[in-house]
């Protein structure tokens, strides 16, 4: 069970494949007002329109409050939405009370019953005791492709970047495409090649997925085979975490996590950014030492690492989202520099 301090955007939020398999709380006390747009509208790319995903990645969400529908571009009510998706909401919760409870004791599991009786508490104690634990679970080979998929942005003389798929939002894909990139969505459990089709791989992005990064085996021998390629990378969220495993660094699991749109970034330069972020682990700073990584960026609030890149400015990663979707997009500033890194190579 988790909680997010996002006031907006809970399609985005319910969509994104880093939340599988966990119980969300919404601490914002009023959600639905907006409605949900069509699910099956599409962008010029193929990719979902509204949404990080194709479907809901959450087992279950908790609210306090539940409004219906006043939005022009409203095509189903939230209710109708996950009922459809086969996904429980529960309403009329004390969201900040439970929220106070998951800070103090940290994440911990969680059941939610569906039905007209309730079960009692020891009943539902035995089945969570039954129940596998979140970081026994696959969740990344749930939501990751199966083969490459290529997308492309319609610009003559495009780089070509390979996304190793962990879970990755649609939002991060669109962010490349926007700026003039080809992506071929790489499966995450395949270790990523120098060509595609004929065409030479000019940058690698990881993004983000759900999961205890640490077990990712394959994406961490593959980004240690991209650094000896000299191959400009990309890493946000849980392609941080990957990018600092692939060169020896290590992680450690957030009491509570970060999840929301209001999270502090601060930048050597003395440079501020909010951004909207959705992880449970961080990378260790201690042990950067001799992995050719430095700090780039940190949360003011907690010191925990947001940022890192490499001494010879091959590497970039940022632990939070700077597409957004949802939240503020103030640091999309390091698509472009990932982009400038991948025509200058070219």
């Amino acid at each position: 069970m988790v909680f997010t301090t996002g006031m907006v955007g809970y399609p985005e939020s319910l969509t994104d494949p880093s939340y599988r398999g966990q119980i969300l709380t919404f601490t914002y006390p009023l959600l639905g007002n907006y409605g949900v747009p069509s699910p099956s509208a599409r962008d010029e790319w193929g990719l979902p329109a509204g949404f990080e995903s194709g479907e809901i990645q959450v087992r279950a969400a908790l609210m306090q409050s539940l409004e219906p529908p006043h939005h022009w571009n409203a095509k189903v009510s939230l209710p109708q939405w996950a009922a459809r998706s086969g996904v429980p909401l529960l309403v009329g919760l004390d969201t900040r009370r439970l929220t106070s409870l998951l800070r103090s004791r940290g994440v911990m599991r969680g059941s939610v019953a569906v039905g007209k009786q309730v079960p009692s508490a020891p009943a539902m104690r035995k089945a969570l005791g039954r129940a596998p634990k979140y970081e026994d679970e696959d969740f990344v080979a749930e939501v990751a492709p199966r083969h490459p998929q290529l997308l492309r942005s319609k610009r003559a003389a495009a780089p070509l970047v390979a996304a190793v798929d962990c879970g990755i939002k649609a939002s991060i894909l669109r962010s490349l495409l926007r700026r003039g990139a080809d992506v071929v969505r790489w499966p995450s459990d395949s270790i990523v090649e120098e060509r595609f089709q004929g065409r030479k791989i000019a940058g690698i992005l990881v993004g983000n997925g759900p999961g205890d990064p640490s077990t990712l085996e394959t994406v961490i021998d593959s980004l240690r085979i991209s650094e000896k390629r000299g191959t400009p990378t990309l890493g946000i969220c849980l392609g941080q975490q990957l990018l600092a495993l692939s060169r020896g660094a290590s992680t450690f699991k957030l009491k509570y996590g970060h999840r929301g749109q209001n999270k502090p970034v601060v930048f050597p330069d003395g440079r501020a950014c909010i951004l909207s972020e959705n992880h449970g682990y961080a990378v260790d700073p201690a042990s950067l030492r001799g992995t050719g990584l430095e700090p780039w960026a940190r949360n003011p609030d907690d010191g925990t690492l947001e940022g890192l890149r490499d001494r010879r400015g091959r590497v970039i990663a940022l632990q939070g989202h700077p597409e957004g979707g949802p939240g503020p997009r103030e640091a999309s500033f390091v698509f472009d520099l990932f982009v400038e890194k991948l025509r200058k190579r070219a």
